[in-house]
């Protein structure tokens, strides 16, 4: 089976929650409200194999386990346009968008034989999947591969990052490991957030205070932006008590 994807550039995918690498992550803080998305996967789920190799393993009771990925994230809610998406509809940071952009409609997070999904575009989305685009994927392998191996190599090297700082966090924050656990075990999965300033430590010649100067007026914005919107509370609640933790970075509380 082959499957036509050609983007219209509508704009319409550049909504919600991105997931970032680590340096696209460090290169748009000016830009992005970062957080950290905690991703169980439990054996027979989507790509468990490829999740366990990129994050790590989590046992749990009775000699189950789940796959986890943590991953950086740009945390804007559902719905809300992404910040670098322009007046125009179009990226604004085209140029040097992140990794996560430029793989799509693929991910370098998924099994290469289970994208067939990602080719199928949502309600509203104006994807051109006709015939006249170009062909990218056929059974079961991409055909177009530049940005999905870029993607998925980037993955790879943040994997040696993320994985140690997640066993030691998990280690050091016994009421996160219990939380992940409960997740894991719901039938209908889900996520964990936490803040993206406790990996900073992990990462080499990264200036926390340049960092916090970045982020504290990003998570200020995106607060005001939601303050008024019940449907966003949750979210509006991480902003503030996110800005506050850097901006305490700043002082040097």
């Amino acid at each position: 089976m082959e499957r036509h994807f050609g983007c219209t550039a509508c704009g319409k995918c550049c909504t919600g929650w991105l997931p970032l690498s680590i340096p696209d992550a460090l290169a748009h803080a000016a830009r992005f409200p970062l957080f950290l998305l905690w991703t169980p996967v439990r054996p027979g789920g989507k790509s468990y194999d490829l999740t366990a190799r990129l994050g790590f393993v989590l046992h749990l009771k009775n000699r189950k386990r789940a796959a986890v990925r943590l991953t950086p994230f740009s945390y804007v809610p559902p719905g809300m346009a992404c910040p670098a998406l322009g007046d125009d509809g179009l990226c604004a940071v085209h140029a040097d968008k992140p990794q996560r952009c430029r793989a799509m409609p693929f991910s370098g997070a998924r099994a290469e034989a289970e994208q067939s999904d990602l080719l199928l575009p949502k309600p509203g989305w104006a994807c051109d999947i006709s015939a006249a685009a170009p062909a990218v994927y056929r059974d079961h392998q991409i055909l177009l591969r530049e940005d999905f191996a870029a993607e998925r190599a980037q993955l790879e090297s943040d994997a040696l990052v993320l994985r140690p700082f997640a066993e030691r966090l998990l280690d050091a924050l016994p009421s996160l490991r219990g939380d992940l656990e409960k997740m894991a075990l719901k039938p209908q999965g889900g996520h964990i957030i936490t803040n993206f300033s406790t990996l900073v430590s992990r990462l080499p010649h990264v200036d926390i205070f340049a960092l916090a100067a970045q982020q504290a007026p990003v998570m200020e914005s995106f607060a005001e932006r939601t303050q008024n919107n019940p449907q966003q509370a949750d979210e509006h609640a991480r902003y503030v008590a996110c800005a506050k933790d850097w901006q305490r970075m700043l002082d040097g509380v």
